[in-house]
């Protein structure tokens, strides 16, 4: 499994660019009638999500990524340390997320037919680990509001 995402975006953007269709870079969020793609075990099967879209008359794709930036990083370690969350392993796998600053955990595709949304996602298992730390801290703290320095 990789831990960077980055050269499978590559391959990504040429293969759909290299079977003529374009690209909308934006998230297709829950709210919007979805149905997702079932990878099996093969890492590839993002070319047959391709080739179905094109077959299926898309005439672009919607295109998301996320690369971990050190900023919501950090951001994540604060609030579980200072949300009264008792974890300190939970806190440790925070920390420990560093090493994969600056690289790309997550991408979607998407098309959209007749009101829905098909997609095709994939994740590093670093970038899960982080998703649910974010979900925890979300329950845990809410949101942090920033305090202004004295």
């Amino acid at each position: 499994m990789l831990d960077d995402l980055h050269s499978v975006k590559d391959d990504m953007t040429a293969f759909i660019e290299g079977h003529g269709l374009k690209r909308f870079l934006g998230y297709v969020t829950e709210e919007i009638s979805t149905v997702n793609w079932e990878p099996g075990d093969n890492p590839d099967s993002w070319k047959d999500f391709v080739e179905l879209a094109k077959a299926g008359g898309a005439s672009f794709l919607t295109m998301s990524d996320v690369v971990l930036e050190k900023e919501e990083l950090d951001f994540l370690i604060e609030r579980l340390r200072n949300g009264g969350y008792p974890s300190d392993e939970d806190q440790e796998e925070a920390r420990m997320l560093r090493v994969y600053s600056g690289k790309t955990g997550f991408i979607q595709l998407g098309w959209p037919c007749q009101g829905v949304v098909f997609l095709y996602e994939v994740s590093t298992e670093w970038y899960d680990r982080y998703q649910r730390l974010m979900d925890l801290a979300d329950e845990i703290g809410g949101f942090m509001i920033d305090e202004p320095e004295e």
